[in-house]
C-alpha cells in the first residue's frame, strides 16, 4: 500500500472541486487504498487553513475531514531535516514524507526538491497506475 503525505492545498483543492485529482486522491485515502501519515503540526496546520472564511468550509466538513484524517491515519513524529526549501513552512511536509517514507502529494513541487518521492496529484495518480474512472464514466 501507498503511504502518503498530504500538503495541506491538496487537501483543500479536494474539497473545493469534487472532480479533480486531488480529490481522487482523498478517495483513494478514504477507500483505504493509500494510507495518509500526519504530524501533529500538520493537523494543526489543516485546522487553521480549513477555518479561512474566504474557503467557505462548514464547520461540519471541517470537523468531518479533521476527524476522518484522525481515523484514517497514522500520526508520525518528523525529524527536522537541514534540507534547503524554498518555504520553511513545508518543511513539516517534507520532514513527515521522510520520516514515514511516505510520498509527499503537493499542489508546489517547486517548493520542494526534485525527488522521485514528491508528487503533484496528478504525477500521484498515474504513479497509482492510472486516473481513476468517476462513475459517471461508465
Amino acid at each position: 500500500m501507498n503511504r502518503v503525505v498530504i500538503d495541506t492545498n491538496v487537501l483543500i483543492s479536494s474539497i473545493l472541486s469534487s472532480s479533480g485529482s486531488p480529490a481522487k486522491i482523498m478517495d483513494l485515502v478514504s477507500d483505504k487504498q493509500v494510507q495518509v501519515f500526519y504530524s501533529l503540526k500538520i493537523m494543526d496546520e489543516y485546522k487553521r487553513v480549513l477555518e479561512y472564511k474566504k474557503l467557505g468550509i462548514s464547520s461540519q466538513i471541517q470537523e468531518q475531514i479533521i476527524e476522518a484524517i484522525e481515523e484514517l491515519g497514522t500520526i508520525v513524529e518528523p525529524i527536522v531535516s537541514s534540507v534547503s526549501l524554498i518555504d520553511e513552512d513545508d518543511r513539516i511536509f517534507y520532514d513527515s514524507a521522510k520520516a514515514s517514507e511516505a510520498i509527499l502529494i503537493t499542489g508546489n513541487i517547486k517548493h520542494y526538491p526534485a525527488e522521485q518521492a514528491i508528487m503533484s496529484p496528478a504525477e500521484f495518480l498515474l504513479h497509482m497506475g492510472g486516473q481513476i474512472k468517476d462513475e459517471s464514466e461508465n
